[in-house]
């Protein structure tokens, strides 16, 4: 017996229907609304960033400072994250179609990684610089850093507290990252001017560059590992794969477990797929009872919102392997 079902998205049974249908069109406006407040403060932020940008750049050649201008570098690099956040959440509210039946959530995964590639690569810049200043120290304005780090870093704690309720979106999350980043690196400006004011200290630029440079890899390096999770189709953090497992197999009904799968299309939507054995003379009734309450389980106590599950007998032909899907393609070996 086989039985393919998918949660909030399919509305296959008459008597629930209504139900179903009320549910995805409340929660399509709601994500909608969402969307909408989220570009709203996008959009004030990347002209925030580029009024920053315009500041650091000024102060950084009039003060000569390799600091300042590493700021100003990476506040560059937060006008383009956030520019590619805005557009990537755009993109993402399009509608499902034949050719992209999951929609394009996955775009704001590819946006969050096209943005900590970007601050590799000014971290990278960031420290070459900073070496060839060490070498050769210049004489720094201080004063003028000074100030124009401070307004930097007030604008820049703006932009990023005023992001907060939206940071569960790994692509928000990547650009507020950029941003507090910028605010970080800001306050090490500060110091490393106060520092060349008073005791004319000039090493103290590209020493600050330097932690500027390990501040920004390493904010880049965590967003780079969580859409590498997303991409490889990997479990979402967040959720034990061995507790699902044990959950599904806890259930009286299923007698076997196999082709277990669960990703995420983006930040906080989470799916599902499996094959579940049970007995060959349950009824359609009783099946979809049973599919049902495990979906309510799941949504409820594991965050998954898409549940696909088949339904099988003892004379399955498909290989017994928890979450392979080797054998199905009919290769020599499956990996566990």
């Amino acid at each position: 017996m086989e039985h393919t079902h998918s949660d909030h998205h399919h509305a296959d049974h008459h008597h629930n229907d209504h139900n179903h249908t009320d549910h995805t069109h409340s929660h399509h406006h709601s994500h909608v609304g969402h969307a909408h407040v989220a570009q709203t403060k996008l959009r004030q932020a990347i002209f925030l960033a580029l009024l920053i940008l315009g500041v650091e750049l000024f102060g950084g050649l009039w003060a000569n400072s390799l600091a300042l201008l590493s700021d100003a570098g990476h506040m560059l690099t937060d006008v383009i994250s956030l520019v590619v956040a805005w557009w990537a959440i755009r993109v993402a509210t399009k509608s499902p179609s034949p050719m992209m039946t999951y929609g394009y959530h996955r775009i704001t995964i590819l946006a969050a990684l096209f943005n900590a590639l970007t601050l590799v690569g000014i971290a990278f810049f960031i420290g070459g610089e900073a070496y060839r200043r060490i070498l050769h120290p210049e004489p720094v304005q201080g004063l003028i850093l000074f100030v124009t780090a401070t307004i930097g870093i007030l604008v820049n704690l703006y932009i990023g507290l005023g992001m907060r309720d939206q940071s569960d979106n790994i692509n928000i999350k990547s650009a507020m990252l950029h941003v507090f980043g910028d605010a970080a690196a800001s306050a090490g400006v500060i110091i490393a001017g106060l520092v060349m004011y008073f005791a004319h200290w000039y090493i103290a630029d590209p020493i600050m560059s330097i932690l500027i440079a390990l501040l920004v890899a390493i904010g880049a390096w965590r967003i780079v590992k969580e859409t590498y999770v997303v991409l490889m189709e990997g479990t979402p953090s967040g959720i034990l794969f061995t507790d699902v497992e044990e959950f599904l197999n806890s259930i009286p009904e299923v007698i076997n477990l196999h082709d277990l799968h669960i990703w995420s299309l983006t930040s906080n939507r989470h799916a599902l797929s499996g094959h579940l054995v049970v007995d060959g003379d349950m009824c359609i009734n009783e099946s979809q009872a049973m599919v049902e309450s495990i979906e309510a389980t799941l949504s409820e106590r594991f965050g998954i919102g898409h549940v696909t599950l088949q339904l099988e007998s003892r004379n399955h032909h498909h290989a017994n392997e928890t979450c392979c899907v080797e054998s199905n393609w009919h290769h020599d070996n499956c990996q566990h």
